[in-house]
């Protein structure tokens, strides 16, 4: 069959994953009374939830040209469109011939387009740009393609790249035209320019069998599942094959037990695959990302794109608060082990050290966001975790310099607020590159920013917008080394023992700070109960009740009224906590606490670090 393989590439929010859901309907791959989620790739629930796609995953589409041509199956590639998930479009990206870039028209080419799109054109893959949600009262769609032109000449590329052609759609109401005023139609010209201007697979079907393995799944019956484009050759189901690592040494042997292709949203068991197809292989045990596998007689590997590093971590340690074990049923350091290992083996940007006491593990990754995703996934199978606070990996140069990460940060805000955020910015070492007007009364301001710097200013940036900036970060380089930069300005309010928040010592405590607990909530000594108005921690008892006595009764209580506690988000609470504070992460909680629960112990460590 005539064969089609194309990644598409957008930022977080511009519709991509709705794009796809219409391309599905209108090729006819869903029946007519077939009941279909909205945004059908996006499968897990963190990514129905967030509405981001975390995953990248492989699809396909079979047109029929309306004429009664030959069909076509189109092999669709749904990429994340956060940079933090950067290391499965690195790898995708090799399994494509063309690549649809689909653009807001209104936000315009964004940082984690860039990424993207920069990795795509030094691949030599020739993009089509799709100009999505054409009907928005703000659009600004010539602007918008002046800013793609723009962004592919600072990203080098060439004379072919830069001659592209352009499409105007509406993902959610399914129509794309050649014509920016066009407000109905079908997907059809989408499909035409994509037969049109992606060529078909040029690889050697004759050669015998190889192939690249881009995505790592597990199945409970199957075992390990590899996923990748067969790079020439045909295999054959129960075909001898086997893996070769990046420098040709063969890591395992074994037989094609199982052979998948991609139909719609299925995954479809099949006898044989030729070069050019997308599909999955089980069979084998060991082998993973970016091995070959491949025909007993092949002893050369295919050359795999290389991964950016990660540029910061976290310590997962075990929980060790009072309460652990009450919430979680997997609490050891070997089932937390597992579990990231596992992790670190399907997702080569994460990279996990154990540490010395076996008890911690440093995970190490593109950023917060990466992160967080996998610890709230773990919290919902059932672990118990004990979270630091983030920290950026440094590096040295040549002359033997200490470097740090930096990060290109782009932000949309209203004009009253663009003074503050740039304020903000300079304290945190940030270094501004452009700030220009973006209509509608509000500013994009650009900055380079060394990563240690932006670590929990989300919140702050959010405060001080009141909630309608925006803000996007991407990796930019590794720069010279900033010095100290201040981290929290305020203390916290610890609780001195253990025992239930009391609604009497609560209303006490609320000229001290913001409250982070409610009347109930069960606390131990060590806890983080709220936000102190002053820069140092103070410890308080948040479980003192009224004296009684003849003349003071119980029920005079009943006019407390408390101001509702600040309730954080797994990422805001990593975000806030400070160096010696660790967030605790359980199924059904998410609590503050200092490192060190003890409050002796807390001042001797205290008093070590100062004399050191």
């Amino acid at each position: 069959m005539n064969l089609r393989n194309v990644a598409i590439i957008a930022h977080v929010d511009h519709g991509k994953t709705t794009l796809v859901d219409q391309l599905f309907r209108q090729s006819g791959t869903f029946r007519d009374n077939q009941r279909v989620e909205e945004r059908a790739m996006d499968s897990n629930d963190l990514e129905k939830e967030r509405g981001i796609t975390i995953l990248a995953k492989p699809t396909s589409v079979e047109w029929a040209p309306p004429g009664g041509g030959e069909p076509v199956r189109i092999n669709i590639v749904d990429t994340p469109g956060h940079a933090d998930f950067g290391g499965e479009v690195e790898r995708i990206l090799s399994m494509v011939d063309g690549v649809i870039l689909l653009v807001d028209s209104s936000e315009g080419a964004m940082p984690q387009t860039k990424f993207v799109t920069g990795k795509a054109l030094k691949l030599g893959l020739r993009p089509i740009v799709v100009v999505n949600k054409i009907d928005r009262s703000d659009a600004r769609v010539q602007e918008v393609l002046d800013e793609v032109f723009d962004l592919f000449v600072t990203l080098e590329a060439n004379d072919e790249q830069l001659d592209f052609p352009v499409l105007y759609a509406s993902g959610r109401n399914g129509y794309a035209s050649d014509d920016a005023d066009a407000r109905e139609g079908t997907l059809q010209p989408l499909f035409e320019k994509i037969v049109e201007h992606v060529p078909p697979p040029a690889l050697d079907q004759d050669a015998p069998f190889s192939f690249l393995v881009t995505l790592l799944d597990r199945d409970n019956f199957l075992g390990r599942i590899l996923t990748g484009r067969v790079q020439s050759g045909t295999v054959k189901l129960n075909q001898p094959i086997h893996a070769l690592d990046a420098e040709g040494k063969v890591i395992e042997t074994g037989r094609a037990s199982k052979l998948m292709a991609f139909r719609g949203l299925d995954r479809v068991p099949v006898d044989e695959a030729r070069a050019g197809d997308i599909i999955s292989l089980a069979g084998l045990t060991v082998a993973t990302v970016a091995n070959t596998i491949a025909d007993t007689t092949v002893s050369e590997p295919i050359t795999a794109q290389p991964i950016d590093p990660p540029t910061l971590s976290m310590r997962f340690a075990v929980n060790d608060s009072p309460m652990a074990g009450r919430e979680g049923d997997k609490v050891t350091s070997r089932m937390i082990r597992d579990r990231l290992l596992r992790e670190a083996e399907s997702n080569v940007a994460i990279k996990v050290t154990e540490s010395a006491d076996k008890d911690s593990f440093e995970v190490a990754g593109r950023g917060e966001l990466q992160l967080g995703v996998l610890i709230e996934t773990m919290r919902r199978e059932g672990f118990e975790l004990g979270i630091s606070r983030p920290r950026v990996l440094f590096g040295e140069d040549e002359a033997g310099n200490r470097t740090e990460p930096y990060e290109t940060v782009v932000i949309d805000v209203d004009d009253e607020h663009s003074g503050t955020v740039v304020d903000k910015m300079n304290q945190r070492k940030a270094e501004m590159t452009d700030m220009r007007p973006s209509g509608g009364g509000k500013t994009r301001i650009t900055f380079s920013a060394p990563s240690r710097g932006l670590i929990g200013y989300h919140g702050e940036f959010l405060s001080d917008t009141r909630g309608t900036g925006i803000m996007n970060r991407l990796f930019e380089k590794y720069g010279p080394y900033k010095g100290q930069i201040d981290g929290r300005k305020n203390g916290v309010l610890i609780s001195n023992g253990s025992g239930e928040a009391n609604a009497y010592a609560l209303n006490a405590l609320e000229d001290r700070g913001i409250l982070m607990v409610a009347p109930g909530d069960p606390l131990y000594e060590g806890m983080i109960i709220g936000e102190n108005a002053k820069p140092e921690d103070l410890e308080v008892n948040p479980m003192k009740s009224k004296q009684l006595t003849n003349f003071r009764s119980s029920g005079k209580d009943d006019a407390i009224r408390l101001t509702p506690p600040k309730v954080m988000t797994l990422e805001q609470a990593i975000a806030y906590i400070d160096d010696d504070e660790m967030v605790e992460v359980t199924p059904k909680s998410i609590r503050l606490r200092k490192a060190i629960l003890d409050p002796h112990e807390r001042k001797k460590a205290s008093r070590k670090k100062e004399a050191a």
